[in-house]
């Protein structure tokens, strides 16, 4: 799941800019309201076939093996999955409404360009990345090993602390 926020909040999960004010007009000594949620998480999901004579890309680092993913991008279904969750967390779509596998110029396209984009949708909209916390189901190969290089990938990517990224 992702979490994202707009503005300086320290709260987990995205806020919406004109949202702070509120909590500070209903809230406070001898006061009391509710307000509105300000969190939001989104729940991402991708898969695509292992395929011959393609690159295996995951979180934006290159993984030696035999097979690779099948896909129009560079396949790479943890950014995908990312994409994914943070659109949703905004109820803003997914990632083929957004790079659809019909237009061109995103053929091969390196898939940290994707979600760096969504990034830019968020904050254009004032929502930012909290954290990501994403799990990748694989037989093979053993992807441990290069979980580090993720992590610091994707924060980087996502414009976030390297302790608020998980894989």
């Amino acid at each position: 799941g992702t979490h994202a926020a707009g503005g300086n909040s320290t709260r987990k999960g995205p806020v919406r800019q004109s949202d702070r004010g509120a909590e500070a007009r209903l809230s406070g000594p001898g006061k009391s309201a509710i307000v509105p949620s300000m969190i939001r998480t989104g729940i991402g999901y991708d898969s695509h076939r292992l395929a011959e004579g393609r690159r295996l890309v995951l979180g934006g680092v290159e993984i030696a093996h035999e097979r690779g993913l099948q896909g129009h991008s560079d396949a790479d279904v943890l950014c995908h999955a990312l994409c994914d969750a943070l659109l949703g967390a905004v109820a803003d779509g997914d990632i083929g409404q957004h790079f659809s596998d019909r237009d061109a110029q995103w053929k091969d396209v390196d898939s940290t360009v994707l979600l760096g984009r969504v990034v830019e949708r968020l904050g254009r909209a004032g929502w930012r990345v909290v954290n990501v916390d994403a799990t990748v189901v694989a037989e093979a190969p053993r992807l441990a090993p290069h979980v580090p290089a993720n992590r610091e990938r994707l924060a980087g990517v996502l414009g976030v602390d390297l302790t608020r990224v998980s894989v």
